[in-house]
């Protein structure tokens, strides 16, 4: 079989069954694990998967860049932002992640909510700035352009020193094995030390997100209170995830 064959029917895979298992295809093709691997080693080059162990998973669209990232699922994240904004008691206070989708629930704050807003993302603070009901706290540290996000250790130590009723949580990938990811293991250790803040923490999970990895875990999915997302409910991967943490769909 050729190369280029054999990447056509791993890429079929993926997008057929959700992820890869490098010794059942490579027994399916009378290939050599090593063949398989490498591979997908060029696959996930390429951003064509996410390598795990063992094999690989799709990769999460939501690692392009801010910009890119903010003409993804653009109705998706809309939607997600108005069920999580019904989480949000008022008088409350809510750190509110970095990311597109969390842009999306600042802008869908009622302008008659009075709560209080911590972030980490100088974007969604200044989203609120007109918000004539919301107190902002913004923590600063080394910024990260990727995600529009502090973090690093002056950014971690800002927020040992607050706490939050509710956190909504920004991931790249939320996938029932690989669990809930991001592209970059500084900021996912940000949202760890976020999310132990919080008394209560969300994932806000636009479809794209939904059966996609990247590489570094943030947080189990016992440390999760619920995933708000748009994704239909009847697949493999939902019901997967339903067995796994509470889905609450947002209205479509």
């Amino acid at each position: 079989m050729l190369a280029a064959e054999r990447r056509d029917h791993l890429i079929d895979t993926l997008r057929r069954d959700g992820k890869i298992v490098a010794k059942t295809v490579a027994a399916e093709l009378g290939l050599s694990e090593d063949s398989i691997r490498r591979d997908l080693r060029e696959m996930a080059a390429e951003g064509l998967c996410q390598r795990v162990y063992g094999g690989a998973l799709p990769a999460s669209a939501a690692l392009a860049d801010y910009d890119g990232r903010r003409r993804v699922a653009v109705v998706g994240k809309q939607q997600v932002a108005t069920a999580a904004v019904r989480l949000i008691d008022p008088g409350s206070t809510v750190i509110l992640d970095g990311g597109t989708t969390a842009l999306a629930v600042a802008s869908a704050l009622p302008p008659d909510l009075r709560c209080t807003v911590i972030t980490h993302s100088p974007t969604v603070a200044a989203a609120l700035v007109e918000h004539p009901g919301v107190e902002v706290f913004v923590l600063g540290g080394r910024l990260f352009k990727h995600s529009a996000v502090t973090s690093g250790a002056a950014a971690a130590e800002a927020a040992q020193r607050i706490s939050a009723d509710l956190f909504l949580l920004g991931v790249t990938g939320i996938h029932p094995d690989a669990g809930l990811t991001t592209g970059d293991a500084d900021e996912a250790a940000m949202k760890r030390v976020l999310a132990g803040r919080a008394a209560e923490t969300y994932v806000l999970g636009s479809s794209e997100k939904i059966g996609t990895a990247s590489p570094y875990q943030v947080i189990g999915f016992d440390a999760v209170a619920g995933v708000i997302t748009d994704a239909g409910p009847d697949t493999d991967v939902m019901d997967a995830l339903g067995a796994r943490i509470r889905l609450v769909l947002a209205p479509r």
